[in-house]
């Protein structure tokens, strides 16, 4: 796991997979990374790139992936919303916010998504496939399907403190 800190954007490296292309001379290696970065304040960007050499694969996926940054709007800039599902391909996600001192309970992928957007306290459930891929792309899904509170009262035209439960 590769992190680094370079204009307070976190990079996390998820996943390297090692390619073979058969020539006529043999073997001919290359390597793809899967990449997540993010602020640790709501943005967060995803990336895969190809390159010969891993650094070189990595640095690639890391540009593209800050070339890619999306808002995630967060509860207390802490958890999520609301209880969200996402899936892409066969992987299948489920993502709950969690009460103050939860902390981040989920598998390896998106385990480095939470961690680069700044959410500190959350359960998550991958079903179906592991494969890294398949997962962070379900995870992203589910993250974007989520309405903060302040959207669903423009969509009521309610006030925020009407659409907002209260915790008692």
């Amino acid at each position: 796991m590769l992190e680094k800190k370079k204009d307070d954007i976190l990079e996390k490296l998820v996943h390297i997979n090692r390619i073979t292309k058969v020539v006529k001379g043999g073997r001919r290696f290359g390597f793809s990374a899967l990449v997540v970065v993010g602020n640790q304040n709501g943005k967060i960007g995803i990336a895969h790139a190809k390159a010969k050499q891993v650094p070189d694969a990595i640095k690639k996926a890391n540009e593209m992936a800050r070339r890619k940054l999306k808002q995630v709007s967060l509860r207390e800039g802490r958890t999520i919303h609301h209880d969200v599902y996402g899936k892409d391909g066969a992987g299948k996600i489920k993502l709950r916010s969690a009460p103050k001192g939860t902390g981040i309970i989920a598998g390896g992928p998106v385990r480095a998504v939470c961690e680069v957007l700044g959410v500190k306290d959350i359960v998550a459930k991958s079903m179906g496939t592991a494969n890294p891929h398949n997962v962070i792309r379900a995870t992203m899904k589910a993250l974007s399907k989520q309405n903060s509170p302040k959207h669903i009262s423009l969509i009521r035209n309610k006030k925020i403190s009407e659409v907002v439960e209260k915790r008692g």
